[in-house]
């Protein structure tokens, strides 16, 4: 698969986990913010040590990268904040809202900017061979 269509398939999955959550669309916040954690650490990681170390290596693109692994990093803090903090404090919404924006404008970046940048430094073949990589590391493969 393309690596491009697979960050983008990942994004809509987050995309979708988050909204659940803002909207109370899920029974169980706890199993719901599980699974927004699983998916985007697994998302995160083959970004991190795949995708991202590829795309720097292009001027061009050093700095989208670098903005996107501290865009990461910020995630990442909400996200064991919102794990601490019991559902039913009066923190958790905002802080689930702050999360959602978060991840939703780096969403926007990728996609946009960054995704143009990847489409004019690889051609269709190291895509694909990213895109492959990338899926072995989700399935547990060697990359």
């Amino acid at each position: 698969m393309n690596a491009l269509d697979l960050l983008k398939e990942d994004h809509d999955v987050l995309k979708k986990y988050l909204e659940m959550a803002e909207e109370g669309d899920h029974h169980d916040k706890r199993d719901l913010m599980s699974r927004i954690v699983n998916h985007f650490r697994e998302h995160e990681e083959i970004e991190e040590q795949i995708f991202y170390p590829a795309l720097k290596q292009h001027p061009k693109a050093k700095d989208l990268v670098l903005e996107g692994y501290q865009e990461h990093h910020v995630v990442d803090l909400l996200l064991q904040e919102l794990e601490r903090l019991p559902t039913g404090d009066e923190r958790w919404p905002a802080k689930l809202k702050v999360l959602k924006e978060n991840v939703e404008h780096h969403i926007e970046e990728e996609e946009g900017e960054m995704f143009k940048q990847a489409r004019g430094v690889f051609d269709k073949h190291e895509l694909e061979t990213l895109g492959t990589r990338m899926e072995n590391m989700k399935a547990g493969r060697p990359a």
